[in-house]
C-alpha cells in the first residue's frame, strides 16, 4: 500500500537503527532517509494514538479507507487551481523550490499496514502543513514545524529534531527562534485542529485563508524588525 517492502526489526534492532539514525542525521540533517528511520523506530506509540484518533474521526476514517497518497500523479492538477486556493498555495510551495511530493522516502519499519499508512501519511502532509503555517524550508522554518507536529502527534522524532536543528543555531539564531518562534509554535500546534485527520486533497479547492479559520491554523508571525542600527 505505501510502495515498500517493510522490514521486521526486534527490540534490540530497533534501537540500533534509531541509535545510529539519530546520529546521521545531527550530522546531516538533509538526510531525510535517516529522519525517516528515526521517526518509525521511536514513533509507533505516537503513530498507534494518531491512528485511532483518525478512525474516531469522519473525515479520517475517509483518508484511512480510500488511502490517498500524496504523489505528483493525485496532486498536479494543484497547479491548475485558482490563485486564492489552497492547492495553488500549495503548487506555488511546492514549485517555487523546484520540489516534487514523489520524493518522500518509503516506510520500512513499521509492524502494520494500518501504522505504514499512517507513518507516510505523516510524510507526506508535511508540506501541506509549511504551506499553511507559512513556514519557509530553511532550518528556523523546519524547526518551528516540528514543534507543530510534535504538538500534533507527540513523536520524539520531531523534538529530537528540534534540539539538533537549533544545536546548528548561532547565538543570534537560537535567541531568535526560542523568543519568537518556539512560543508560537506551541501555541499553534495547541489551538489547530488534528490536522492528521484531515482529507487535504478534497480541500484544494477551497480557499486558502478560509481553511485556516476552519482548521485554527495561526500562519507564522514574520520576523521581528531589527532594533536600530542592527
Amino acid at each position: 500500500m505505501v510502495g515498500s517492502a517493510r522490514v521486521q526489526l526486534n527490540l534490540w534492532q530497533q534501537a540500533a537503527v534509531a541509535l545510529g539514525s539519530a546520529v546521521g542525521a545531527l550530522l546531516d540533517p538533509r538526510r531525510a532517509d535517516l529522519i525517516a528511520a528515526l521517526g518509525e523506530t521511536t514513533g509507533k506509540p505516537a503513530f498507534e494514538r494518531v491512528l485511532a484518533r483518525m478512525k474516531s474521526s469522519p473525515e479520517g476514517r475517509a483518508v484511512l479507507l480510500e488511502c490517498p497518497r500524496v504523489i505528483s500523479a493525485n496532486v498536479g492538477h494543484a497547479w491548475d487551481l485558482p490563485e486564492n486556493s489552497f492547492g495553488a498555495a500549495y503548487a506555488k510551495f511546492m514549485g517555487s523550490r523546484n520540489f516534487s511530493p514523489d520524493d518522500r522516502p518509503p516506510v520500512r519499519f513499521m509492524e502494520t499496514e494500518e501504522l505504514a499508512y499512517v507513518a507516510m501519511r505523516a510524510r507526506e502532509v508535511h508540506d501541506f502543513w509549511h504551506t499553511l503555517f507559512g513556514l519557509p524550508t530553511n532550518l528556523m522554518g523546519e524547526s518551528a514545524l516540528k514543534v507543530i507536529e510534535f504538538e500534533q502527534m507527540l513523536l520524539p522524532m520531531c523534538m529530537m529534531s528540534v534540539v539538533g536543528g537549533t544545536a546548528r543555531f548561532s547565538a543570534k539564531q537560537r535567541s531568535l527562534f526560542y523568543q519568537h518562534y518556539f512560543p508560537w509554535a506551541l501555541r499553534a500546534g495547541m489551538q489547530s485542529t488534528d490536522l492528521m485527520c484531515i482529507y487535504y486533497e478534497k480541500h484544494f479547492h477551497e480557499d486558502l485563508e478560509a481553511v485556516r479559520q476552519s482548521w485554527g491554523i495561526t500562519p507564522a508571525p514574520p520576523p521581528p524588525p531589527r532594533p536600530n542600527g542592527a
